[in-house]
């Protein structure tokens, strides 16, 4: 009885402890949620091969200058070279090394996806860098249905008032521990989409109320409002747009602030399980949008694209989802050695 008594006092080494334990709390929560992404992602029937069964993809299809397919190709080398990179942090990298080395995975996840995303949304007839505006497109296509269903989901709804679809378990009360079941995993994804939309509705309001033009003021004085009604926050629902997994992984950008990245490099997490997570949701994103990009252009133009990789990138994971995905899509058979690609 006497190891299970709880000391009134701390020692100092169980006061290090406690604290070690509370700094981790955040750095915990975001691994979580994309550990949760990732199993929601690996647990679904149709994880890769659910493009095939899509309107949408059956229907995706673009007439390519030359010019267009050098823009395209650009983005893709951008892409496949900065998953590269994070592909090379994890084969380097010890504890220590993928811990300290979040300064710059985070940022090289989130830009691999936006890269194979802008190089989709380009076959797309968007062809823009506006970060919001390439949100608001793939949001749209996301409630269009353009994605596989482990990856379909979203929020909408006015702040106070938010709803999420395509996660039916999304309602359950999150844990603070890894998911081992898909309920935990989706509890976990819907509050990240909450409070990812949340952020997004705070920012908005505080750029609508900055601005002259735009700020809801009050009736009485004129002057913009300093607290707001469920009705005013539905005035500005509109510019939220929908809030789907890209707003999340938008969410890795705080690496590119130092002090806040500080916060998750000095916890105590399981640094290669978070590192593997996300290089499993870049790798699955980029193979579908690697996918798209191949139904648009022609699967044989595109094994030319991947027949003259830059010489780092031959016979890489780009080959080989290549092999694994993108032609068993768009062809009922191909030869295993075509236009210089090596079984």
């Amino acid at each position: 009885m006497e190891n299970n008594i709880i000391p009134l006092v701390l020692t100092d080494e169980q006061k290090q402890a406690e604290e070690t334990w509370r700094k981790s709390i955040p750095a915990q929560v975001f691994l979580n949620y994309f550990f949760a992404i990732n199993y929601h992602i690996q647990e679904a029937d149709d994880a890769l091969g659910g493009l095939q069964h899509l309107p949408f993809f059956r229907a995706h299809q673009a007439e390519l200058t030359t010019q267009d397919v050098q823009a395209v190709t650009r983005l893709l080398h951008a892409c496949w070279s900065t998953e590269y990179a994070l592909r090379a942090t994890a084969e380097l990298g010890d504890e220590d090394y993928l811990r300290n080395a979040l300064h710059w995975t985070f940022p090289q996840a989130y830009h691999a996806i936006m890269a194979g995303l802008q190089a989709f949304l380009y076959t797309a007839g968007v062809r823009s860098n506006n970060p919001s505006l390439i949100r608001r497109e793939v949001g749209r296509l996301v409630v269009r249905n353009a994605y596989p269903r482990p990856i379909s989901f979203y929020a909408a709804g006015s702040y106070g008032d938010f709803s999420i679809h395509r996660l039916p378990l999304a309602g359950y009360k999150p844990g603070l521990h890894i998911a081992g079941k898909e309920i935990e995993a989706q509890a976990q994804i819907g509050q990240f989409l909450r409070t990812t939309r949340k952020l997004k509705a705070q920012w908005t309001r505080q750029q609508v109320q900055a601005n002259a033009n735009t700020a809801i003021r009050s009736q009485k004085t004129g002057k913009p409002l300093d607290k707001w009604t469920a009705t005013h926050w539905q005035q500005i629902t509109w510019r939220l747009g929908y809030t789907t997994i890209f707003d999340l992984l938008g969410r890795l950008r705080i690496s590119q602030t130092s002090r806040e990245i500080e916060r998750y490099v000095e916890a105590e997490i399981d640094f290669k399980l978070f590192h593997q997570s996300l290089l499993n949701i870049v790798s699955y994103l980029n193979g579908l949008h690697e996918s798209y990009v191949a139904k648009a252009m022609g699967l044989s133009q595109y094994e030319q694209l991947i027949a003259e990789l830059p010489k780092h990138l031959q016979g890489s994971f780009v080959v080989e989802r290549l092999r694994k995905q993108v032609q068993p899509l768009l062809s009922d058979s191909q030869p295993e050695v075509q236009m210089g690609i090596a079984a």
